[in-house]
């Protein structure tokens, strides 16, 4: 016989018996114990092969396993006197469960003097079996007797697939198999629940082989370990690591409150809810020892079963604690508190809560585990820990254990709330910094999207709008390094410096010098050994409605993009100043020329770049959005966010230079300025197909000074001599009078909308 399939069939008695008590196996080792054949016996009652008036006692209904001796019938009608083991097979394809019933007809030599008995008690230090080269149980030491439950003495000559219908038995005749061809031992894990125990064990089971003084296979031997303990304490550590890993992805509260409740189930329990506590009103932090009654909002739960039907409190319902709750307890005490229903533990919450203790009597809750939340000298809420399914009440190790990872699960809440009070703080400083509305103009259409980034804090971009003399209107976006409150602090130093320079009526990139200058000494202020260093980017416009001309500077921002009224989008090609706070580089302007309707697009690195594109396929990003159907200025705003932005509608602010996007952008609509000079304090009347006429307002002739009043009748500290008296009027689009005038015939120095006081 090959010792690859050593298995011999007539080495002992088998039958297979499904629950009606039917025969429906029958091999040639029955055969051989009671003379009758497989058509003789298959289909029929085994009742009939017991002997006259022999009797037995039959398995109970949850019985896995039974053995005892019975008079069975030969075929030659006299009674035979058989040892049998019989156990419950699992159902196969939906089908009904059978037992085998074995009886070994082989048994070996009887003496103690067995060579392969004696080396293998003699070496194996531990539960031991020995096996034949043809998987045939040659003997079992005291200590493998005990495990089994059975007598060792009836045990020679099963297989292991005899002793047991387990899964582990027949993995355990494979592995012997694959021992006795190759002659390596092999080491086995599984987990048994010897008998008596009330748990099951780890066990490490080695099956090396036996050979004799050539080297040849003679047998096997099976040695089991039982390594709960080191199986346990790997348990632990593997949860303390995914806990390490799993808790605390986002600085969202709610969500670590998941990732703590995900972690523990089914690893520690079989269902987790988290519960916290509100934080003041009047106050930063919640209290640091709540009183009862206690008020925990429940945040997050898990459980075995889906939907967690064991959950009485929605996410998001506050429930009320009393004193004597394993809740409440457990927080006043500032220890987990392990409750158990066996022990009474629970009945007192009838008087509270009939409705949970309805739900732990429904699914058989037997054990309770409490653990407060605490970081940092705060309490912050409690996890509880429950079992249903695991029969075994929670371990003194269970609870070091449930301490440990809430422990970890804690700082990251409070982390979270930390960050969450800090980005609320940021935000509304912020928000004050930034303008609510952009002005409008009448020489542009302005429209803007700002979305604070969602994961790494809301940091210091910017934009604005800023009227000019003359009609002529300024557009800047900024962005300024780093997050947090430092970031829109210096944000709105440099937006008000940015307006106070273009009041002055400086060019983008004297605009930018200036703006440079302040960059550096805001970072020489803010500490040494380049702590608190500041940095930012900028891109300055202004454009001139009656010239067309609009002239850009930047300072290491991304270039904006132009949409004309009849062309593709295209990227304006500007000369890239070096970032602001460098300090000592110059800046360079370019100018360009801007059709009525045209459409321009400034935005700052977060809505072009971001971890899964680089700025390049960015701006191509942008470009095709921006060349969609002509739409108002917020639906292309709109559009442009749904394209370039990640799902959920907030950039990625991953990374220092990754912030959310801010999208500004002017449509250029040109107002033409119908004039007539007159007498100084004359009116005059308007031109047919125009309604309004607008204030009589002054101009400085010389062309020095182009901050006039335009309200005032009376002259400037240029003087009398110096000032020409000018009617200035808007003149719709549709007016004739716009459709028939050329803007360049008119003045230079006339432009409507001027204000301010005349500056020598």
């Amino acid at each position: 016989m090959s010792p690859v399939n050593p298995s011999d069939d007539a080495a002992a008695a088998r039958a297979v018996v499904d629950d009606s008590g039917t025969l429906r196996e029958w091999n040639e080792g029955a055969r051989l114990l009671l003379g009758h054949s497989a058509a003789d016996v298959v289909g029929r009652p085994a009742a009939r092969l017991l002997a006259d008036g022999a009797e037995g006692a039959a398995p109970g209904p949850g019985d896995e396993r039974w053995s005892g001796t019975l008079a069975l019938r030969h075929r030659d009608g006299r009674a035979v006197s058989v040892w049998v083991l019989a156990h419950r097979r699992p159902p196969e394809d939906g089908g009904p469960g059978t037992w085998l019933a074995v009886a070994p007809l082989y048994q070996g030599p009887e003496h103690p003097d067995d060579p392969l008995v004696r080396a293998a008690l003699t070496q194996s230090p531990c539960a031991t079996m020995i096996f034949d080269d043809r998987l045939r149980l040659r003997g079992v030491n005291d200590a493998m007797a005990r495990l089994l439950g059975l007598p060792a003495d009836r045990l020679r000559g099963l297989r292991p697939t005899d002793i047991g219908s387990r899964p582990h038995h027949a993995e355990l005749e494979r592995h012997m198999r694959q021992v006795l061809a190759t002659g390596r031992g092999h080491d086995m894990h599984t987990h048994l629940k010897a008998t008596g125990e009330s748990r099951a064990h780890a066990w490490h089971a080695r099956v090396a082989p036996l050979t004799d003084t050539d080297g040849r296979v003679r047998g096997i031997c099976v040695s089991a370990h039982d390594f709960t303990e080191q199986h346990l304490a790997r348990e632990r550590l593997q949860l303390v690591n995914e806990a390490s890993v799993r808790i605390g992805t986002t600085l969202d509260v709610t969500r670590t409150a998941q990732e703590l409740a995900d972690v523990c189930v089914p690893t520690l329990a079989d269902f987790v809810s988290v519960d916290l506590l509100d934080p003041q009103e009047h106050a930063d932090e919640p209290p640091v020892v709540p009183t009862p009654p206690v008020g925990l909002r429940r945040s997050a739960h898990q459980s075995v079963n889906p939907g967690c039907p064991e959950a009485v409190a929605e996410p998001g319902r506050l429930d009320f604690y009393p004193a004597g709750s394993p809740q409440a307890e457990c927080l006043v005490a500032g220890r987990a508190i392990v409750a158990a229903v066996p022990s009474g533990d629970l009945e007192r919450w009838r008087q509270w809560d009939p409705v949970r203790v309805g739900r732990v009597e429904e699914y058989g809750i037997h054990s309770t585990m409490s653990v407060p939340l605490q970081a940092r000298g705060t309490t912050l809420g409690v996890a509880v820990f429950t079992r249903h399914q695991r029969p075994y009440p929670f371990t003194d190790d269970d609870r070091l254990l449930a301490e440990e990872v809430t422990a970890r699960a804690a700082v990251c809440i409070d982390n979270a709330r930390r960050y969450s009070r800090e980005r609320e703080t940021t935000l509304t400083l912020q928000r004050s910094l930034l303008p609510r509305w952009l002005p409008p103009t009448a020489a542009v259409e302005a429209a803007s999207r700002y979305l604070p980034a969602a994961r790494s804090g809301v940091g210091g971009d910017w934009f604005d709008v800023i009227p000019l003399s003359g009609m002529r209107v300024a557009m800047v976006v900024g962005d300024v390094v780093g997050h947090g409150i430092q970031a829109s602090a210096t944000m709105g130093r440099l937006r008000t410096a940015v307006r106070t320079l273009a009041d002055i009526d400086l060019t983008p990139d004297e605009l930018l010098t200036h703006l440079d200058d302040l960059v550096v000494r805001l970072s020489e202020e803010s500490g040494d050994n380049g702590a608190g260093e500041v940095g930012a980017t900028c891109l300055y416009a202004v454009y001139d409605p009656v010239s067309r001309r609009c002239s850009l500077a930047r300072a290491g921002h991304p270039p904006p993009v132009l949409v004309p009224p009849d062309g593709p989008p295209r990227q304006i090609e500007l000369p890239s100043g070096p970032p602001l706070g460098v300090g000592g580089l110059p800046f360079e302007s370019a100018e360009l020329e801007l059709r009525e309707g045209s459409v321009l697009a400034l935005c700052t690195d977060g809505l072009i770049e971001s971890r899964d594109r680089d700025a390049d396929t960015g701006q191509a990003l942008l470009r095709e959005a921006l060349a969609g159907p002509g739409e108002s200025l917020d639906a292309t705003c709109d559009r442009v966010l749904r394209a370039l932005l990640p799902s959920g509608g907030a950039a990625d602010g991953r990374g220092p230079h990754r912030r959310a996007g801010t999208q500004t952008g002017w449509k250029i609509q040109l107002r033409t300025p119908f004039s007539q000079l007159g007498r100084a304090g004359r009116r005059r009347a308007a031109p047919p197909g125009l309604n309004d006429v607008a204030l009589m307002g002054r101009w400085c002739s010389a062309g020095r000074h182009r901050r006039c009043s335009a309200r005032s009748t009376r002259p400037g500290t240029c003087g009398p001599e110096l000032w020409t008296h000018v009617v200035n009027v808007f003149v719709p689009m549709s007016s004739p009078w716009a459709r028939g005038m050329a803007p360049e015939r008119l003045p230079a120095e006339i432009r409507a909308g001027s204000r301010g006081r005349c500056r020598r």
